[in-house]
């Protein structure tokens, strides 16, 4: 069995695949299994996989399924992951040749595990330009919670899990209707029990399309409201901070509107927080739809 489990969600973005792919192929460790999770494309991104098997490069496993959208994405491949390792890699992203290698070479000589979820490392544009910035030099062990909130991190970072640890917790809920759920909530949730080992080496090269969530969030929240209420609720459980519990409130605000759920304090794990920002919340909620207008 292979050590590490490279999963790729996707949905019709054959038209890219062939950088993560060309990326694997040139691995200096190639003790990886490379998994795809088809969403319900309906591009060619079978055909090009199945070309890509019969080369026997690497290894390559591939499921299809209906559309779930990104989380749905993880699910699926959480649920058929047997590596002790297992990293995400967008389909519009690619991973430096000696990513694997690296990963590999830190777990290996990593004595004690026990508290230890896995590793962060870092993003960069195809520029060779760090996403956001570097991780403290002192600072070898985190959460990516305290990375952001308490060392002052900023910029997305790759977070390679251990495959045991994710199934400690919930998968991703899905809603009727809604394609998206924030990845971050499972991420809150590890973080209250465990650290990550942090190193400053590039991991994944990046790059935001068009069509990515990440440019849409003001119709993310429009389209998914569901599943931004429900990482609203975990980040608000989960908050040691409140001047972030209330950025959450704000949030939580707006999206139980736009699922009609005006009972804003059931099941609400800082209703005071949230009586306190609920003029502010139905401030946010306007400027959305603004936003969405625009």
């Amino acid at each position: 069995m292979k050590s590490i489990t490279v999963f790729t969600p996707t949905f019709n973005r054959a038209y890219c695949l062939h950088q993560i792919y060309d990326s694997l192929v040139y691995q200096t460790n190639q003790d990886f299994t490379w998994l795809i999770i088809d969403d319900g494309s309906t591009d060619n991104t079978k055909q090009l996989v199945d070309s890509w098997k019969s080369e026997n490069k690497i290894s390559i496993e591939y499921i299809f399924q209906e559309n779930k959208g990104m989380h749905g994405g993880h699910n699926t491949a959480y649920d058929n992951i047997k590596t002790e390792l297992n990293v995400c890699i967008d389909s519009d992203d690619f991973m430096t040749n000696d990513a694997v290698e690296n990963i590999l070479l830190v777990w290996k000589n990593t004595n004690d595990k026990s508290n230890i979820a896995g590793i962060i490392g870092l993003d960069s544009y195809k520029n060779g330009e760090i996403v956001g910035t570097k991780i403290p030099e002192n600072i070898t062990r985190s959460g990516l919670s305290k990375l952001y909130f308490q060392y002052g991190v900023s910029g997305d970072k790759k977070i390679v899990l251990r495959t045991d640890i994710v199934n400690l917790f919930p998968r991703y809920p899905i809603f009727e209707g809604e394609k998206f759920v924030p990845l971050g909530t499972l991420y809150t949730m590890i973080d209250q029990k465990y650290e990550c080992i942090c190193i400053n080496k590039v991991l994944c090269v990046v790059e935001y399309l068009t069509d990515g969530s990440s440019l849409n969030i003001f119709n993310q929240y429009r389209k998914h409201p569901n599943g931004f209420r429900y990482s609203r609720i975990i980040e608000m459980q989960n908050s040691h901070k409140w001047s972030y519990t209330f950025t959450r409130a704000l949030h939580f605000i707006s999206s139980s509107i736009f699922t009609k759920k005006f009972n804003f304090f059931q099941n609400n794990p800082a209703k005071l927080t949230t009586l306190i920002a609920l003029p502010f919340g139905l401030l946010l909620h306007l400027y959305i739809l603004l936003k969405i207008k625009k």
